[in-house]
């Protein structure tokens, strides 16, 4: 089943449902693919899909802290309970650990010896890990190991 039957589905029992949060963010998911969907100009790829997924938690996630910050309760929940509906999407997250272990294997096969060689190892590991891990985690995964 792809990403927009399912989609499609989950709208149609969150309708039934009356489930407001799931049924809004869902629609917000439907459309943000359909939307990549038209600008590419053929049907999407898994990664393709998760690509999309990954931007729009990225996006909410961004939110939250903000509204953290400026004490905003009520939008935090919202936006957690969110995050929760867009994440059941995602492929299951690697752990601090996998990402740290992939990390050093990177770096090993990349050469790197520093902190200059950043670069060059996020640009290795990041597609290996596109979708399956947060691209803050593994920034700062790399910056540690490298020092």
């Amino acid at each position: 089943m792809s990403l927009l039957e399912s989609l499609q589905k989950d709208m149609v029992a969150a309708m039934k449902a009356k489930d407001k949060t799931k049924l809004s963010t869902v629609r917000m998911l439907k459309a943000a693919v359909t939307n990549e969907q038209i600008n590419v100009g053929h049907d999407l790829t898994s990664d393709e899909e998760v690509s999309v997924l990954s931007r729009e938690l990225k996006q909410r996630k961004d939110s939250l802290e903000e509204f953290k910050a400026a004490g905003r309760d009520q939008a935090v929940a919202d936006l957690e309970a969110e995050i929760a509906v867009v994440e059941s999407y995602l492929p299951e997250q690697l752990s601090v650990d996998e990402v740290k272990a992939v990390g050093e294997e990177t770096i090993k096969a990349v050469g790197a010896t520093s902190k200059a060689d950043f670069g060059k190892v996020m640009g290795v590991l990041m597609p290996k890990l596109k979708g399956k891990a947060d691209g803050k985690l593994v920034n700062a995964t790399v910056k540690e190991l490298l020092q």
